[in-house]
């Protein structure tokens, strides 16, 4: 690609962890002068683990919506809910904002994350110029909602607080939690593997 010098043309290789930039070592095994960790212009297999992890991540994903996220008791009735199902007993119950909550953070976001990583580790493996600047707009939002990818974990220990309030007599997280606690933190694992900088290399990447 044509315009501004390429790092590793002025012979500079910036720090994964702290962002430090320093003249491009000699050898493999180089550190960081300041923060210690191993120098290396790319993330090593990252297109391959991006991938495991994000396939890992959408499998685990199934059961979480399947099997049932909470149990809510309310005047009697005894009701385990999926993740669809959890949201439509909270919106009855009278708490939509906390059904827009779980729903946003349960069905939108780890569509989004599955559906953005998935366009991007295809188009990174096929060289592809395409929208660059766009794409990398893309990985930063993913990376913005990382950050809020366990607001549904919280929502259901949050539920049990709603008890006092008189909203349910009693909520119990159930399997699909764990399940859905694991897609999370493997999407998150997905998109930290995945270096952004492959976009910009082309064809010629790992």
């Amino acid at each position: 690609m044509s315009g501004a010098p390429r790092a590793h043309e002025l012979g500079i290789i910036g720090c994964h962890v702290c962002g430090l930039v320093c003249r491009e070592p000699s050898v493999d095994d180089a550190a960081c002068p300041r923060c210690g960790a191993a120098l290396h212009r790319r993330k090593r297999d990252s297109i391959r683990r991006t991938w495991a992890l994000l396939i890992a991540a959408f499998i685990l994903y199934v059961p979480a919506n399947v099997l049932p996220i909470m149990r809510t008791v309310s005047l009697g009735d005894i009701d385990d809910n999926t993740i669809i199902s959890g949201v439509v007993e909270l919106w009855v119950k009278g708490s939509p904002s906390l059904a827009v909550i779980v729903f946003t953070a349960s069905i939108v976001v780890p569509m989004t994350k599955f559906l953005v990583l998935g366009t991007l580790l295809v188009t990174t493996q096929r060289g592809s110029n395409w929208a660059l600047r766009q794409r990398a707009r893309l990985y930063r939002a993913v990376e913005f909602i990382g950050y809020w990818s366990m607001l549904d974990v919280f929502v259901v220990a949050l539920l049990t607080a709603l008890v006092r309030f008189g909203f349910f007599s009693q909520v119990e997280p159930l399997t699909g939690v764990v399940f859905f606690g694991l897609t999370v933190i493997l999407t998150m694992f997905a998109s930290m593997s995945f270096d952004p900088r492959l976009m910009w290399d082309g064809p010629d990447h790992d």
